[in-house]
């Protein structure tokens, strides 16, 4: 497997300002949204959600070994329709948290699904210019924590992390990203380090 610094992924969350992606940190590998619009500040509140970008792990990052086995009874299960993420363990929920999800016009994907990767501290990489985004963790465009279940020709869908200015699109269910999952930051925490790379991730209509 590649190292974190060259495993490139892309990401589907909304734009930043200047239609910037996303990289990843320490443990896994994330993807990002390209943006296509927004002039405001990641600390300013957002009237739209930001665009696809693409992630790569950041340095001195740890990516969690896509090969990794899995020896747990766990499941995530994603409801789109009711907007809520669970983790079962042994068929039970053991914690289930409101999620954001993709915008009808770029639906978060459905079927049965496993866990790709896992980063802690993703950064944001602009797919026009190529630079990364200076602000990683809990502020991050990507948040702190990035779990990786699906990947296609193009893009790469994940559950991630949520800043402050966005946290509202979270809270109140909507259905605004580029068909990533969107969690607020003590949520996906909690899943992130109950899940290994391999585990079960079902996405529910």
């Amino acid at each position: 497997m590649t190292s974190p610094r060259n495993t490139f992924l892309r990401a589907l969350i909304a734009p930043l300002s200047g239609g910037a992606l996303l990289l990843a940190g320490p443990l896994g590998a994330v993807e990002i949204p390209a943006s296509t619009a927004s002039s405001r500040t990641l600390g300013a509140p957002l009237t739209a959600p930001p665009p696809v970008p693409t992630a790569a792990p950041a340095a001195g990052s740890t990516a969690t070994p896509s090969t990794a086995a899995v020896t747990n009874t766990k499941q995530i299960v994603l409801e789109l329709r009711k907007r809520t993420i669970s983790l079962l363990d042994n068929g039970k929920v053991v914690g289930s948290w409101p999620v954001a999800v993709g915008d009808p016009a770029t639906p978060t994907p459905t079927g049965a699904f496993r866990v790709r990767n896992k980063i802690v501290n993703p950064q944001y990489q602009s797919t026009k210019s190529g630079k990364n985004h200076p602000t990683i963790g809990p502020q991050g465009p990507l948040g702190d924590r990035w779990i990786g279940f699906h990947t296609t020709e193009k893009d790469q869908f994940g559950i991630h992390g949520t800043p402050t200015a966005w946290e509202w699109t979270v809270k109140g269910r909507e259905a605004v990203s580029h068909g990533c999952v969107r969690m607020l930051t003590p949520h996906v925490r909690l899943l992130f380090d109950q899940v290994d790379v391999g585990t079960p991730v079902i996405v529910k209509p």
